[in-house]
């Protein structure tokens, strides 16, 4: 690793790991920047904790879930004293002290950052990263537990449960949907909602970010996010979809293809009966369809023995020429779906720690320390896949728990004058 902590080439994976992975993935520049945007700027030259050191802390506090503020902050100076982010005279801050900064902080310079910094990391030589032309993406979601305050749980509701319930769960849930990279797990772009109440759901928060797909995805998603104006939404954007539907929507068979898949349309579910089938005999003859009444899909079915009595799985896509895209080729590429859920389990079990609930008692710190754990978990997805890029081996054979335990061994406290 150089002095100003980005990665370069060569050398043991063990050798690049250390709180420098945070300084290739999230650069000074583009936390002032963000900062500036927030309009946080430090109100006093002399603070002890300036917003720039604090949105590292807010990081920090992510690779060391477990650690109290003070052992956070000792762990983070003496990397930032090297990058020129921190003044040797200052006194080592107090719990309370933090507090009030992160407060201060809040979480749109997070926010702000995750949005400048978080793209794709893989490049044409990762393998899995790519089919044809397309980078393989997905989108899901999770939960994550949240302190039980008052705050909390007015702003992020509880699973399943009207609050005051004698039933309810334990604590608030914050439901956050990711769009990530398939290959490394790098998550490019995120929306944090709560459980309960109107726009709670997955779909809600996934309408947040149809409209920055990129059109070189192959964006993947299971049977839970389709319905017709969000499918419409992210098609429009040039991305191309592959999706999972549910058993229950109707796609009438156009045409059957060589590869095996079928040409068909999804419509709008305002048009039903005889417009509907004059809209689907309209298509059959060869007539393009508006737009905002149907769609051109192409479907790909297949059974997987021995998962639910053969289970049947339809799958849809933009991809309707079959010689870009064999079915079988999206079909092996859907599973790659699965590797979203794995990067959910690291961010959630095994950078958190299992069982663990977020340690923020407002909605707003709970929004910080959500960002700061995105930021975490991109930077070492980050170092991971270009060191496997660079080993011609697949991200998923380097361990992300391994990596994890080097850097928080690597990063020892650093030295406060008493």
């Amino acid at each position: 690793m150089a002095d100003n902590g980005v990665v370069v080439p060569g050398g043991r994976l063990t050798d690049q790991i250390c709180l420098g992975v945070l300084a290739s993935s999230i650069p000074r520049d583009a936390v002032d920047d963000a900062v500036a945007a927030a309009g946080k700027q430090a109100r006093r030259r002399d603070g002890k904790l300036p917003p720039h050191v604090m949105v590292y802390f807010a990081v920090a506090m992510a690779l060391f879930a477990d650690s109290d503020y003070e052992d956070v902050v000792a762990r983070l100076a003496g990397t930032l004293a090297s990058w020129g982010c921190w003044d040797g005279s200052w006194d080592v801050p107090t719990s309370g002290g933090i507090t009030q900064a992160r407060q201060r902080l809040g979480c749109e310079p997070l926010e702000g950052l995750f949005s400048r910094v978080a793209e794709p990391v893989a490049d044409l030589l990762t393998r899995g990263a790519f089919l044809n032309r397309w980078r393989l993406m997905s989108i899901d979601g999770m939960e994550w537990d949240a302190p039980d305050t008052d705050e909390n749980a007015a702003a992020f509701g509880y699973s399943g449960k009207e609050p005051g319930a004698a039933d309810r769960p334990a604590f608030p849930k914050v439901r956050v949907v990711t769009v990530s990279e398939c290959a490394s797990h790098a998550v490019v772009d995120a929306a944090i909602g709560g459980v309960a109440g109107k726009g709670a759901g997955e779909q809600s928060l996934a309408r947040r970010l149809y409209p920055r797909l990129d059109e070189g995805w192959l964006l993947l998603a299971d049977r839970n996010f389709y319905n017709w104006a969000d499918w419409s939404a992210a098609a429009d954007t040039g991305a191309a979809l592959l999706w999972r539907v549910k058993a229950d929507l109707t796609l009438p068979v156009l045409e059957q293809l060589p590869d095996g898949s079928y040409a068909s349309v999804v419509i709008n579910p305002k048009i039903t009966g005889k417009a509907r089938e004059k809209l689907i005999g309209a298509v059959r003859a060869g007539e393009e369809p508006d737009p905002g009444r149907a769609r051109l899909v192409r479907v790909i079915e297949y059974e997987v023995p021995g998962r639910g009595q053969d289970e049947l799985i339809a799958l849809i896509t933009t991809i309707t020429d079959p010689r870009q895209a064999p079915a079988a080729q999206l079909a092996e590429a859907y599973h790659q779906r699965w590797e979203h859920e794995t990067g959910n389990d690291q961010l959630k079990t095994q950078l958190r720690g299992p069982g663990k609930i977020l340690r923020s008692r407002s909605p707003d710190m709970v929004r910080q320390e959500i960002y700061g754990y995105l930021l975490a978990h991109r930077a070492i997805s980050t170092l991971i896949c270009q060191a496997a890029t660079e080993a011609g081996i697949d991200p998923d054979r380097v361990k992300f728990t391994r990596t994890v335990r080097i850097i928080r061994q690597a990063i020892a406290p650093a030295a406060f004058p008493p």
